[in-house]
């Protein structure tokens, strides 16, 4: 299993301990993790939600009216390059 899979599973293992159901996926570029979020969260739970999305290498919440809220994270298969950070209010 490459690295990324490897830490992906790490997020998801340490989510579902927390409580939340996961999902994983092996893309071309990246694993992902999801995770659907449950209408109310103790606010340690959300702690410990951020501090393990915190180690991917990008992370985000959706939130629809419709689906309720998934929670995603991403981690690389490769390092991206200088300048490719894909950061907070990154555009390509």
């Amino acid at each position: 299993m490459p690295a990324s899979g490897v830490s992906a599973a790490a997020i998801a293992a340490r989510l579902s301990a927390v409580g939340l159901p996961t999902r994983v996926e092996d893309r071309a570029c990246f694993t992902s993790v999801e995770a659907e979020l449950p209408e109310s969260l103790s606010t340690e739970s959300w702690r410990e939600v951020l501090e393990v999305v915190a180690e991917a290498d990008r992370f985000g919440l959706h939130a629809t009216s419709l689906n309720g809220r998934t929670l995603w994270a991403v981690v690389r298969k490769a390092v991206p390059a200088a300048g490719d950070a894909g950061g907070p209010g990154h555009q390509r």
